[in-house]
């Protein structure tokens, strides 16, 4: 996981976006999947034992920003609706569309996901598909 958030923090420092821009996606690096060996295995990985609701617990010491505790609480949510499309079917706008009221940033979601999906041994399948659903809702301006 270390090298997980140091390639996070090289590429967000090579990639030239404002000052303010860093600062918030570091903080998200740093916190997203930082309570991933506290979650209880043997029980259901979901609500409060998810990593990432964890990380945001902990994040809310830190912050109020809407903004950035959603995208730690839910960077993992588009992976998982993708993943559940693939296994099941359908289309997954109803879940899409529930994750997408949940994100008062998206620009700032969508560049952390794509950012978290850029390590090696990571698949871009997902990303372009949700970039793609944004796209498709009106609901990301590209930038």
């Amino acid at each position: 996981m270390a090298n997980h958030v140091a390639d996070l923090l090289r590429t967000i420092d090579a990639g030239g976006a404002p000052a303010k821009r860093r600062s918030e996606l570091r903080f998200i690096s740093l916190v997203h999947d930082a309570f991933k060996g506290q979650v209880q295995y043997a029980r259901s990985r979901t609500g409060e034992n998810h990593h990432a609701m964890r990380a945001r617990r902990f994040a809310e010491r830190y912050t109020d920003d809407e903004r950035l505790l959603a995208t730690i609480e839910l960077h993992d949510a588009p992976y998982a609706i993708w993943k559940r499309l693939r296994r099941k079917g359908g289309t997954g706008d109803l879940a899409l569309t529930r994750l997408l009221e949940r994100i008062p940033d998206r620009e700032l979601f969508m560049r952390f996901v794509e950012l978290d999906a850029s390590t090696e041994g990571k698949d871009s399948q997902p990303v372009e598909w949700f970039r793609g659903e944004l796209a498709r809702r009106g609901g990301l301006v590209e930038g």
